[in-house]
């Protein structure tokens, strides 16, 4: 059966190369701090079980690396240096020459993603399966990766180390915001588990209305978007809101439907997604990659269509989640 601990190994792998690569060229920073990102994919299990018994050196050795990270993301030298003009040029006319054929390997990914989630249960042998179902989606997601990086390599009739050779470089134009996702998505359950929604749930019944629908409906919606911003990510936010405002006044309160509530309040967290530099993998990777002289060039073409959308929302949320 595959594990998704597999994809972890590969993740892992891709960033001692990368980290080999930046030694190589005496990016020190840079390859000292995807080695250290690195140890967490290949010995996450093994620290976790050791933790769990009671040891405390692995919970101690993980804090030093985090502040190791800190470090070498202060000293300002993990993004690497612009290509000269002659590389940028080189590769504008290889983008002109495949043309829309670029966009092949990234449409493939969450194409082949939704078809190996759907197919997962029938992929077996004898009586068992051959993807673990509880983590189906995220192994279904690094299976995708690899077959678009496949199709990326046949489109543009590249060796494999080429391929190792720009994830490499895309990941030292990102530096220290390619974690800022995996960072983002562990604040919910932190939250959640310090007791923030508790507080949350208290300060909301001494400021509004408790017993008005609309009151109560409007602080979850407004709620999801404000922590979304502070937080980056509506991942995080929704488990502290739900705990807070949705099942304790919503839900228990005034009999919401907890599915439509779910659903829409995640959509209106994601409001909140589209006006917060804290979404870096959103809004400043692409300014980035794209080279936009303005870093917030991306929220600032966006915030209208957020607003617009959180008031489509709202609306939603008043008019189905009551029903």
């Amino acid at each position: 059966m595959l594990h998704v601990e597999a994809i972890y190994w590969i993740v892992g792998a891709f960033l001692l190369v990368a980290a080999f690569m930046d030694a190589r060229i005496g990016r020190w920073s840079a390859a000292a701090f995807w080695a250290v990102i690195a140890v967490p994919f290949f010995f996450g299990d093994a620290i976790l079980d050791a933790m769990k018994e009671g040891t405390r050196w692995p919970a101690q050795a993980v804090g030093i690396g985090l502040v190791a990270l800190g470090v070498l993301a202060a000293r300002g030298k993990l993004r690497m240096h612009e290509d000269s003009r002659e590389a940028q040029a080189e590769r504008r006319g290889e983008a002109a020459r495949l043309g829309n054929k670029l966009f092949v390997p990234a449409l493939a990914i969450p194409l082949a993603t939704v078809a190996l989630v759907l197919s997962a249960p029938y992929f077996r042998w004898n009586a068992t399966p051959l993807i673990d179902a509880s983590q189906a989606t995220l192994i279904s997601l690094g299976i995708a990766c690899l077959v678009a990086l496949a199709i990326g390599l046949r489109v543009v009739r590249a060796p494999l180390s080429q391929g190792l050779v720009e994830g490499r470089r895309l990941l030292d134009a990102l530096g220290w915001a390619a974690l800022l996702p995996m960072v983002l998505a562990t604040l919910g359950s932190v939250f959640a588990a310090t007791g923030v929604g508790d507080a949350i749930a208290a300060i909301v019944g001494a400021v509004i209305p408790a017993d008005s629908r609309l009151a109560c409906l409007a602080a979850f919606a407004l709620g999801m978007v404000v922590f979304t911003v502070i937080m980056g990510n509506a991942f995080a936010a929704f488990p502290v809101m739900m705990a807070g405002v949705g099942l304790p006044l919503l839900v228990l309160r005034h009999h919401a439907n907890p599915a439509v509530l779910g659903s829409i309040g995640m959509l209106t967290g994601y409001c909140g997604t589209l006006l917060t530099p804290m979404a870096a993998n959103f809004n400043i990777v692409p300014a980035v990659l794209l080279e936009l002289p303005d870093q917030y060039g991306v929220i600032r073409a966006q915030w209208p269509t957020a607003l617009i959308l959180l008031a489509v929302n709202c609306m939603l949320l008043w008019m189905l989640v009551f029903r």
